[in-house]
């Protein structure tokens, strides 16, 4: 929580601010994502406006996680850019039902910054995370790390139609011997 009170809600008044607080819990997707407690470098600019207080800004992080293609771990820096009003909240504004939900608050010149910083970086990552761009994957077929084994291939597969027909053909190799 930010308190905003030096800013007198006098509109134009701004502060800037430079801090690092620790991440919160579950922040990022399944495969990549943020651990808890590691350090978040914040940049902040608050501005009183006529509505509320306009925060803009942007954070940076270390993200860990795993390759979608071949699960070998990733990590790397990340930086959000983010910018959201916060409205007083002292009944004077009028909000209908729908944007009462897209609306954020202050509660008692004070607010809660991890909501949009949770929704700033989540946007900021990578939808399909990669260790390299180009990342062969694993296997289909055996699950066997396709850049350690460039060469990596199977015999062509048996039509089930026709696997009797192999048998047959083995069982003559050995007749034959």
């Amino acid at each position: 929580m930010l308190d905003t009170r030096e800013l007198g809600r006098r509109p134009g008044s701004q502060r800037e601010f430079t801090f690092t607080a620790p991440a919160p819990a579950d922040l990022g997707i399944d495969v990549l994502g943020v651990a808890e407690g590691t350090p978040v470098e914040i940049d902040l600019r608050l501005e009183a406006v006529m509505e509320g207080v306009l925060v803009t800004g942007s954070a940076s992080t270390e993200l860990t996680g795993e390759c979608v293609r071949c699960l070998d771990p990733i990590s790397e820096e990340v930086e959000a850019r983010f910018q959201e009003l916060f409205v007083y909240d002292d009944g004077h504004h009028d909000v209908d039902e729908d944007e009462e939900n897209e609306v954020r608050r202050l509660e008692k010149d004070m607010l809660d910054l991890e909501p949009v910083l949770r929704d700033a970086v989540v946007l900021a990552l990578p939808f399909q995370p990669l260790c390299e761009e180009d990342c062969p994957g694993l296997c289909t077929e055996c699950g066997a790390h396709l850049a350690e084994d460039p060469a990596h291939s199977h015999e062509a597969p048996i039509d089930p139609r026709w696997a009797g027909l192999a048998t047959l053909q083995q069982d003559d190799s050995k007749t034959t011997d």
